[in-house]
């Protein structure tokens, strides 16, 4: 059975910094990409960051410069560094995987409709 567990969410103040680790068992993680997304309260879901089986990764423009994703595959553990946070970066993160055949080898995407395992999701909250 997949599963992926995420951690490290919490209240921070603007300017500050957080890391979201998100732990996968039931299957062996460099075979899938890993994808970041958050929902905010009122809006739709949308993806943040994504790392693909051959470690391409890419971000939304929303955070391109301030989060950094990056894994390892021997503690089966994929991590979001947030930094210089904003309160539009107030959400619920999740991380997803997916093994589709064609989409996470040499390359990740951002679509949620491409991810067939998620997370339980962590509340980050960056408010003043």
């Amino acid at each position: 059975q997949l599963q992926l567990v995420e951690s490290g969410g919490g209240l921070v103040q603007p300017g500050g910094s957080l890391r979201l680790s998100c732990a996968v068992s039931g299957f062996t993680l460099d075979s899938y990409a890993i994808g970041w997304f958050r929902q905010a309260p009122g809006k739709e879901r949308e993806g943040v960051s994504c790392v693909s089986r051959s470690d391409f990764t890419k971000s939304a423009d929303s955070v391109k410069g301030r989060f950094t994703i990056s894994r390892d595959n021997t503690k089966n553990t994929v991590y979001l560094q947030m930094n210089s946070l904003k309160p539009e970066d107030t959400a619920e993160y999740y991380c997803a995987a997916s093994n589709h055949p064609l989409l996470t080898s040499r390359i990740c995407v951002l679509s949620d409709r491409n991810y067939n395992a998620w997370g339980q999701g962590a509340q980050v909250t960056v408010s003043s």
